[in-house]
């Protein structure tokens, strides 16, 4: 089971805060964007490599996440749900994968593995979307989603600062790792899925 199973009650535990931002009148694309500022602004901070750029890193990575999670509710909230706002989520989300690992490679100056990465976490995106456009249906399923790469990543980042080396990699490095490998295999588990689907 992956995080995104969760999504109803993340819905239940999310209301407080997309009630207080259609109060602050916010569009749903406006929270997109502000989750995505974050994103970049917590990858600068991973970039730092020091312990207080881990930590608020990690915070800001939270922050993203929740805005993340909540611009669709507030979306379906207020009536404004439609394809021009899920395709600048979905948008902004890749562009947030990317910003992130980047900023978490090039703190732990580890390039090779960070693009090892980025093709698990695109090719995991890219399965989900193609079995949808192929007309199996978007897959969510898999070892890994974007919620439970998010929810790692600030684990792994309020850690490292108290983690050693391990093989020459920091903890972050070998979260880099774990992406790259889990991701690709999460990728082919979709592909089978929609294989078998559409046979």
């Amino acid at each position: 089971m992956t995080l995104a199973d969760l999504d109803e009650s993340a819905e239940d535990a999310f209301e407080p805060f997309v009630s207080g931002i259609e109060r602050l009148g916010a569009t749903p694309n406006q929270v997109s964007v502000v989750s995505f500022l974050v994103a970049v602004t917590a990858a600068g901070s991973f970039y730092t490599a020091t312990t207080a750029g881990y930590v608020g890193g990690s915070l800001l990575v939270a922050v993203s996440a929740v805005l993340d999670a909540v611009d669709g509710q507030l979306a379906r909230r207020t009536g404004k749900a439609n394809p021009q706002g899920d395709m600048l989520d979905h948008t902004l989300d890749r562009y947030s994968d990317l910003v992130l690992i980047a900023g978490i490679a090039g703190g732990v100056g580890a390039w090779a593995v960070g693009f090892f990465a980025v093709t698990g976490v695109f090719l995991t995106s890219y399965m989900g979307t193609q079995a949808q456009a192929v007309g199996a249906g978007r897959d969510y399923g898999g070892l890994l989603g974007r919620a439970d790469r998010m929810a790692l990543i600030i684990l792994v980042g309020v850690v490292q600062p108290f983690v050693p080396l391990v093989e020459g990699l920091t903890a972050l490095g070998w979260l880099l790792v774990f992406f790259g490998v889990v991701g690709n295999l999460t990728a082919v588990q979709r592909f089978r899925a929609s294989w078998n689907q559409l046979s």
